[in-house]
């Protein structure tokens, strides 16, 4: 909304000249994003303990878990106010990349914010029938593969797929798409999910994610740098630079609470639109495989619980001790801190390394 009422005065007054820059649009969230987060923080967490809105702690997981129980819950809330007020504040809002990725990141936060709400009246672990929540994701999911086709027809968007290394392996799926970009959306919004399980984890390992994709879309919308680095480019891409931005904001700012020992958890409402969110993104910028690289600890955790149901399942036998993996290294020995330090340095790792995938092609 800013940049809609301030640009049009740059000719009057140049220094609103700024506004037209997405490197100083992006700061300008990011830094607004940060100051809400950290500004609402404790107000949030104050009401969430007024209505007792405290986390449901499973008794077979690790026992130093339970001193968690009653912790305030569903402080995704707080990322997603901080995250999205200033991409609406900051980024232009005839674009519809920006509008894509806003109403899918509360939509997922939607599902995330029921599931939790049920957690909390029943006073159980257990939120939404898991046929339903997956049936919520997919529908959304749904929505924006489809909303991706009507965007192709018009010659703003396309259905190709860019591989990592392969700079002439660019395959068109067309219609294969809408299924293709659900199967990324639910396999995103349910790897973050199974990530937040300690103190700063999932957010602290979102962070670098969003801060990858934050220069991954910069770089999409740039003509100069989208030809030098032989990626397709798309002019509206750009403006995600901004969103991306903004959710690493917010992110630090939560992080502030929700490090070791956490004073609020995100809850899946911040957990499931966060994951939905760096899927959106991933799709929008036609950097759905890199997702693969850049999300690697969510891969990991995620295929650490697939492998452990399939293991028990065919075999009667478990792979880990307990699964997520983070929770198998908790009770191989490693202290709580140890683990979210560790896991961090492995993001920063996979991002970094897939940076380097831009030029190696």
């Amino acid at each position: 909304m800013l940049y809609h009422l301030l640009f049009p005065l740059h000719e009057s007054l140049s220094l609103l000249n700024v506004m037209r820059y997405i490197t100083f649009r992006t700061a300008a969230a990011s830094l607004t994003a940060l100051a809400l987060s950290l500004l609402l923080g404790p107000w949030m967490i104050r009401r969430l303990r007024e209505f007792q809105i405290g986390q449901v702690i499973r008794t077979e997981g690790p026992k130093s878990h339970q001193a968690k129980a009653g912790t305030p819950t569903m402080g995704g809330l707080l990322i997603l106010v901080a995250a999205l007020v200033p991409t609406l504040l900051f980024a232009d809002l005839t674009n519809p990349y920006i509008w894509i990725a806003v109403l899918s990141t509360t939509l997922f936060g939607a599902i995330g914010f029921l599931d939790d709400y049920l957690k909390v009246t029943k006073r159980s672990h257990h939120g939404l029938i898991p046929r339903y929540k997956m049936g919520g994701q997919i529908v959304v999911a749904l929505g924006v593969g489809v909303a991706l086709l009507v965007l192709a027809d018009q010659g703003q968007y396309n259905t190709r797929l860019i591989f990592p290394f392969f700079k002439r392996l660019i395959p068109d799926l067309g219609w294969f798409y809408v299924p293709f970009a659900v199967l990324v959306l639910v396999g995103a919004s349910n790897a973050v999910n199974m990530t937040d399980g300690l103190d700063g984890l999932a957010i602290s390992t979102f962070t670098v994610a969003a801060a990858t994709y934050t220069a991954l879309a910069y770089v999409t919308g740039h003509r100069q740098l989208a030809e030098y680095l032989l990626i397709i480019r798309f002019p509206y891409a750009a403006e995600l630079t901004i969103f991306c931005g903004s959710l690493v904001g917010a992110s630090l700012g939560f992080l502030w609470y929700n490090s070791y020992p956490a004073e609020v958890f995100m809850g899946d409402v911040g957990s499931l639109a966060l994951g939905g969110a760096l899927g959106t993104v991933a799709i929008l910028i036609k950097q759905e495989i890199l997702l693969v690289i850049v999300g690697g600890v969510f891969v990991i955790e995620a295929l650490s619980v697939m492998v452990q149901v399939g293991s028990f399942k065919l075999r009667g036998k478990r792979v880990f001790k307990m699964a997520p993996i983070h929770h198998h290294f908790e009770l191989s020995g490693w202290s709580e801190p140890k683990v979210i330090t560790r896991f961090l340095i492995v993001a920063i790792v996979f991002a970094l390394f897939s940076l380097t995938t831009l030029k190696l092609r």
